[in-house]
């Protein structure tokens, strides 16, 4: 066993990219309609919460689902050079992986959050496993080809989006399963609304495939390494410099097509530039700080802080749990939103710090992989066995 030490920006890089996409996702949960209402433009903040909300969900739009989606294929990634040193085939068993984590997306999905990822990390990193045991001149076309087919969909959209008129954002859900309804209820509306909650998920599936992609390339290419200084500085350079600006003013002044063009265009490069800052910080082999600590045993237990994340939320919003979304209005949604968001990120905080004391993965993470070893046979190393995001890798395995 390596004692040199792991890589920390891998866990604390998971960490911010789990609490990121808490941060955008917690804005569906306390809106009284859910996902629905949060796309038809109901439940605003009124007066002068209207522009905090604005920036706020500025903040987050995008940048931090990018960053996830990047760090599953340095995951992906890591598990590839793993098989090749000790000398087993690729993708070899990994398609078990991916079929178990579709299986977490669509409970996941159905259960708690119709705005699920991980059925959509199924799909991409099946793809990607197969492609990622091919050249690197192949793995750039599939990065190109990608890149242009999402580009082409994204233009479409917007120039739609463009010409449609203006959002009134004063349709409301009746009845509304999210305020009034049971646990079922939502179950079943799930179900109902099935192709409508999954265009996401296809609609973005050429840009998970090339986040994926680039993710693993520039793991290959040693972003986290010392003398990568350069590459991780004109990363920052364009993603801070340029596309940030971009993205708030499309996000706050562009209407519902710059919404969109900022959350699948500009933001994924501002993600590249979030992966470059924290890996700079981390690449002389510094120990992480006080917020490092925090961060990376939520990194580590990422597939339970994700899932736990959005229970929790289910519970404190829904009217089959405590009903908060349905009492909040427009003077009151930002403030309960922040303190919901501060309160469950330090829940998860707390929980996975306490849980990694005694266990070496998470509850999800070890379900998943005693499933893994039952249908696959044999057993994974640690380094190994956990499905991307949850895995790290330390400067002896490099």
């Amino acid at each position: 066993m390596s004692t040199t030490p792991r890589y920390a920006a891998l866990d604390i890089l998971r960490g911010i990219a789990i609490l990121g996409t808490l941060g955008t996702n917690i804005w569906i949960f306390t809106n009284a309609e859910g996902l629905v209402g949060y796309i038809n433009g109901t439940g605003r903040a009124t007066g002068q919460w209207s522009f905090v909300q604005d920036v706020l969900q500025q903040v987050t739009q995008g940048k931090f689902l990018g960053l996830l989606t990047i760090m599953f294929g340095i995951g992906l990634a890591i598990q590839h050079r793993s098989a090749a040193g000790r000398g087993l085939p690729w993708p070899g068993k990994y398609p078990w992986r991916a079929a178990l984590l579709m299986i977490d997306g669509v409970l996941h999905y159905f259960l708690f959050t119709e705005f699920d990822v991980l059925t959509g990390y199924a799909i991409t990193g099946l793809v990607v496993a197969f492609v990622l045991s091919t050249g690197v001149q192949s793995q750039r076309i599939w990065i190109a080809c990608a890149l242009a087919l999402h580009a082409a969909m994204l233009a479409v959209a917007t120039a739609a989006l463009a010409a449609l008129p203006p959002n009134p954002g004063n349709r409301t859900l009746s009845p509304n399963p999210y305020a009034d309804g049971t646990f079922w209820d939502l179950v079943v509306f799930r179900a109902e609304n099935f192709a409508l909650f999954r265009l996401e998920t296809i609609f973005i599936l050429p840009l998970s495939i090339a986040l994926f992609l680039i993710g693993a390339r520039l793991f290959a290419g040693g972003i986290l390494d010392p003398g990568r200084a350069r590459l991780r500085r004109t990363l920052m350079i364009v993603g801070f410099g340029g596309a940030l600006p971009l993205d708030f003013a499309l996000g706050l002044f562009g209407s519902d097509a710059g919404l969109v063009l900022g959350r699948y265009g500009t933001a994924p490069i501002v993600a590249f530039a979030l992966l470059a800052a924290v890996a700079q910080r981390y690449a002389d082999g510094r120990a992480p700080g006080s917020i490092g600590s925090a961060l990376a045993p939520v990194g580590r237990m990422a597939l339970s802080c994700y899932i736990l994340q959005n229970v929790l939320c289910s519970i404190v919003c829904y009217g089959w749990g405590l009903g908060l979304a349905s009492r909040l209005d427009g003077s009151t949604i930002v403030p309960a939103t922040v303190a919901l968001f501060a309160a469950v990120s330090a829940t998860l905080m707390v929980v996975a710090r306490l849980w990694l004391t005694r266990f070496e993965r998470g509850p999800v993470e070890w379900l998943w992989n005693v499933s893994y070893q039952a249908l696959a046979g044999g057993s994974d190393s640690p380094a190994s066995a956990a499905v991307p995001p949850p895995v790290s890798v330390s400067r002896a395995d490099r």
